[in-house]
């Protein structure tokens, strides 16, 4: 059945991969954009979707968009921080936390079928081992604790009003439509021209989820009858993939002859030995498993980009 659905953070990475599946599937989607908006994600499909300008932190702005939309679903993704280059503080508070509280209170005041907010591993911080939905929060950035503040009032919001609303933690995606800056991309665009980026530590490492499983996931959480009001799940692959990995992948898939530099690219602050997840607990209620591994994924992602990818980065 076609769902009317609001959107925030459609020009993202992985909100315009879930506004794209979202349109195949037939729903009406509406996108909440702040007003200046970079619209190279979603050039392609602006015919097809709503869209609407506003700063998530004017509450007043919201609630007066939201009462004209009516949403039965919604997909809050909108975030600031997630890039190194992201650094101005208030800003994450403005979007992270106020822009949060905005949106589901606004939303709370209609009624809704659903309410997935998109929420960050990062919120754990460094752990040894993989994390549960459970385990005590650690943030290790401000970034980080702007987003744990957002799933924990979230999840007491869920529960004080009985409402559908859940919350996932996402590991490190990647696919179509991610910033060229980002390993991935980097490694697929050089790769294409036979050479490699600059690299960080072989040892790095992190659980890396293909872009397709992680829309699965924001639709199954949509869907799903059960659970917990406030219910956080973890998505990601539960397998760990180190620089070296990716690295030899790279030269694999592609035909890469150059050997990296390792140390080539500063350590930054948030790289470690361990990051991975935790994903039973998705499994178990969501009867989400990813479909991927991260050479299927990346291969996918290759070829993406081989069609159209270099020229949307160019034109970005």
């Amino acid at each position: 059945m076609s769902k009317r659905v609001l959107l925030t953070g459609g020009t993202g990475f992985v909100g315009a991969n879930l506004a794209r599946r979202l349109l195949r599937e037939g729903h009406e989607v509406h996108l909440l954009l702040r007003p200046d908006y970079q619209s190279w994600r979603i050039d392609a499909i602006r015919d097809h979707i709503r869209l609407h300008e506003l700063h998530l932190h004017d509450l007043d702005a919201v609630v007066r968009v939201v009462s004209q939309i009516r949403p039965d679903w919604i997909f809050h993704l909108a975030a600031y921080g997630a890039y190194s280059w992201q650094n101005d503080l208030q800003q994450m508070v403005r979007t992270n936390i106020q822009g949060t509280m905005n949106v589901l209170t606004a939303c709370l005041k209609l009624g809704f079928d659903a309410f997935v907010n998109a929420g960050t591993s990062s919120e754990y911080g460094y752990k040894s081992e993989p994390p549960s939905e459970t385990t005590f929060l650690e943030p290790n950035s401000h970034y980080a604790v702007t987003k744990a503040s957002a799933t924990l009032f979230c999840r007491y919001t869920a529960q004080r009003e009985k409402a559908p609303v859940t919350t996932l933690r996402l590991y490190s995606v990647y696919g179509a439509y991610e910033d060229a800056n980002r390993l991935i991309p980097a490694l697929i665009l050089n790769g294409l021209k036979g050479n490699l980026p600059p690299l960080v530590s072989p040892d790095t490492a992190r659980d890396y989820v293909f872009i397709d499983d992680v829309v699965d996931a924001f639709l199954l959480a949509a869907t799903a009858r059960h659970g917990v009001p406030g219910e956080v799940y973890n998505i990601g692959t539960g397998i760990q993939t180190t620089i070296a990995d990716a690295v030899a992948i790279t030269k694999r898939v592609l035909h890469v002859t150059g050997e990296p530099v390792w140390g080539s690219l500063a350590q930054r602050a948030w790289d470690t030995n361990t990051w991975v997840a935790d994903n039973t607990h998705a499994a178990a209620q969501l009867d989400w498993t990813p479909r991927y591994d991260f050479e299927s994924g990346f291969k996918t992602t290759v070829e993406w980009l081989r069609k159209e990818g270099p020229l949307c980065y160019f034109n970005a």
